[in-house]
């Protein structure tokens, strides 16, 4: 490759997103002919798996009722569930009933996690556990580990939202509860990441401590003598996609964590003059009453005000359901990003030696 790394843009100054480069555009005269992009290998992969058997401790508590549907049937029923695209699915996960666990030493929310699949790697056609928010966090450590070269989804946070005092309340709990749908949803749909072992436990392990200790006991010793291993490698020139991508990654999240402030406080206002708008229509009201010449143009702007008041309302739920949820959701994939790169930076780079 001849073109070096894109120039990344400055951190402040009246530059939009749209101008920010991408970081594998060539600059060379070369790669400016040869325009054909070709997709990601990761999307061109198959769904070759049928050489390989996963053995898996499947204890998960069946969510039937009677006798287990058999698979052809259970296939038919999953494909007219949500045969949106024309495409068979034959793995359906849902996360939904929170639930709050009081302990001596802890209180915590623990979510049910429902599975449907035909797949030969599960030994029942349904599942239905729960799991606590821990559990979430190990399983993407685990798919990060175990598939270093993919990009893993990311979570939620795991503190307490600005703005959300108890982390206990309603709201909170179903925001996240949605967060953590998408997170498996996500996998569920990920033509490689579906088949990994973790996430298989992950899904039916009835007792899923006892899989984690297992695992503490020989594979962690192992993985972590591998990680030890790799991380003191040490490279001498970094290949110069990942320097690009790295100054787009960092260029990008300063961006948007700019776009999350603003908005933040662009709501903030438009909530305290949305307290003032209630406050003042009424006041036209009472003062058309005592203006009988007047009270016609009086109510009018009453009326006025309060169609203000509900746009002004309506907007500012727009931004906080729909906008703010996706800017975050941009921003942890940037962290994710930002993590994953190092890793895979050092897998590809052995190949280039």
């Amino acid at each position: 490759m001849s073109g070096g790394p894109p120039k990344g843009l400055p951190s402040t100054g009246p530059h939009s997103l749209l101008d920010m480069p991408h970081p594998l555009a060539g600059s060379s005269s070369e790669e400016a002919v040869g325009g054909d992009s070709t997709p990601s290998p990761d999307l061109l992969m198959a769904r070759s798996f049928g050489d390989k058997d996963l053995i898996l401790p499947n204890g998960g508590t069946p969510a039937g009722t009677s006798s287990p549907a058999s698979s052809s049937s259970l296939l038919n029923r999953l494909q007219l569930d949500d045969d949106i695209d024309g495409e068979t699915r034959d793995l359906f996960v849902t996360v939904d009933d929170p639930k709050k666990h009081v302990c001596t030493m802890e209180t915590y929310i623990t979510y049910r996690i429902t599975t449907k699949s035909t797949r030969v790697e599960f030994d029942l056609p349904e599942y239905s556990v729960r799991r606590r928010y821990q559990d979430f966090d190990w399983l993407r450590n685990k798919l990060e580990e175990s598939q270093p070269t993919h990009l893993i989804p990311p979570l939620p946070e795991k503190f307490v939202v600005k703005g959300v005092v108890d982390r206990f309340s309603e709201e909170f709990v179903e925001t996240r509860r949605k967060a953590l749908d998408k997170f498996l949803k996500r996998i569920t749909d990920h033509p490689v990441l579906s088949f990994n072992e973790h996430f298989n436990v992950f899904l039916t392990a009835k007792d899923l401590n006892a899989y984690k200790k297992q695992g503490m006991a020989l594979l962690t010793r192992v993985g972590e003598s591998v990680k030890h291993v790799t991380g003191g490698y040490k490279l001498r020139s970094r290949p110069l996609e990942f320097a690009a991508i790295g100054d787009y990654l960092d260029t990008f999240a300063l961006k948007l964590g700019t776009i999350d402030r603003i908005a933040q406080r662009i709501i903030k206002e438009e909530i305290e003059y949305l307290v003032e708008l209630r406050e003042y229509g009424p006041v036209y009201s009472t003062w058309s009453a005592l203006e009988g010449e007047l009270a016609e143009p009086l109510e009018g702007v009453s009326a006025c005000i309060g169609n203000c008041s509900t746009a002004l309302e309506e907007l500012t739920d727009d931004m906080t359901e729909d906008f703010l949820p996706v800017l975050r959701e941009y921003i942890l994939y940037s962290d994710s990003m930002k993590g994953g790169k190092d890793h895979t930076c050092g897998l590809t780079s052995k190949a280039y030696k």
